[in-house]
């Protein structure tokens, strides 16, 4: 930083905002630091009585901040998603779209473990509504150095680290277990509770079939729901420790891979994530999901609605932020 006359401006960056007062019209930052001074400039800042000015040199291998969050936004990626201009350095990310946000955090955090750069996003795997702000990045000084922003860029790779991807899955059927619902013994308030959250992201219950307990009867009531074609398929009750309830056994025997039987969610652990041979989800849903809220349930199902690919190894993470008791 050097203070210099004005004059002799032009192509530096200023350090600090610069406020015009023009009495009962206007008072405001007239040039914001940062700002790269410019011909038209000069006449403007000498009428403000700014003779000289405290200003940063552009000098070869340094990169001004907002030419920098620019290179950072392009480690991001913008798919479904809308930018705002950038302003003093920043540049900010919104959703175009309903959907779920998705962060590789490993390729984050090594981005951020870099001097001087920073990239702050909202908790991927999170539903998103259109409008939402999602991320923002910016370097910390006025200026940066250019290998740094080169360390930056190699420590993201070559993919994207953010994504939006968009509800796509608009239907269900939903199978409803046990005899005693069946029979009519008890109401089935289950349902009802399955078939709003679905609605919440667009999807339409196709069907609802009472199987009854055992394994061989909700395995069959699956694979009739299968011929409605629906986008995903929801198990409701016998998810827990008792002999009579076997909905994850029927499960099993349909679904082509079994992800996980139990997450390290509360409430709701007793979740069944699986898939069958095309591809469709089948979620076996425990009495949690009735009960309480949020569950295991509403964390799984924006991304079962996105067709986003559920891994063990994702499952066991989310164990951190899991707990969801109140």
């Amino acid at each position: 930083m050097r203070l210099i006359k004005t004059e002799d401006a032009v192509g530096h960056v200023l350090c600090h905002d610069m406020t015009q007062i023009i009495k009962d019209k206007y008072k405001d930052a007239r040039f914001r630091k940062g700002h790269v001074v410019t011909e038209e400039d000069i006449p403007v800042l000498l009428s403000m009585g700014k003779e000289h000015l405290y200003v940063w040199e552009m000098t070869s291998g340094m990169v001004h901040e907002n030419d920098a969050a620019e290179r950072l936004l392009a480690l991001c990626g913008q798919e479904n998603m809308t930018r705002s201009e950038v302003k003093e350095g920043k540049i900010e990310l919104k959703a175009a779209c309903d959907g779920v946000f998705l962060v590789d955090s490993q390729r984050l955090i090594a981005v951020n473990s870099q001097d001087e750069v920073m990239i702050a996003t909202r908790k991927g795997g999170m539903a998103v509504r259109e409008g939402d702000k999602l991320a923002g990045m910016r370097v910390i000084p006025l200026i940066i150095e250019e290998e740094k922003l080169r360390k930056a860029e190699q420590a993201a790779g070559d993919e994207p680290l953010l994504s939006l991807k968009p509800y796509v899955r608009k239907t269900a059927c939903i199978v409803a277990t046990g005899g005693e619902v069946k029979k009519g013994l008890i109401k089935d308030t289950f349902t009802p509770v399955v078939i709003d959250k679905l609605k919440t992201y667009g999807i339409e219950t196709l069907e609802v079939v009472y199987s009854g307990d055992g394994v061989e009867n909700v395995r069959d009531a699956v694979l009739t729901m299968r011929e409605k074609k629906p986008d995903m398929i929801l198990c409701t009750g016998g998810m827990s420790v008792d002999p009579d309830d076997l909905t994850p056994g029927a499960i099993a025997r349909f679904a082509n891979r079994v992800v996980t039987y139990g997450l390290p969610v509360l409430p709701g652990s007793m979740v069944c994530i699986a898939y069958a041979q095309d591809g469709t989800p089948i979620l076996g849903l425990p009495g949690g999901v009735l009960f309480s809220s949020p569950t295991a349930f509403d964390a799984l199902l924006p991304r079962v609605a996105a067709d986003d690919p559920i891994s063990k190894e994702e499952c066991i993470a989310m164990g951190h932020g899991g707990f969801m008791g109140k």
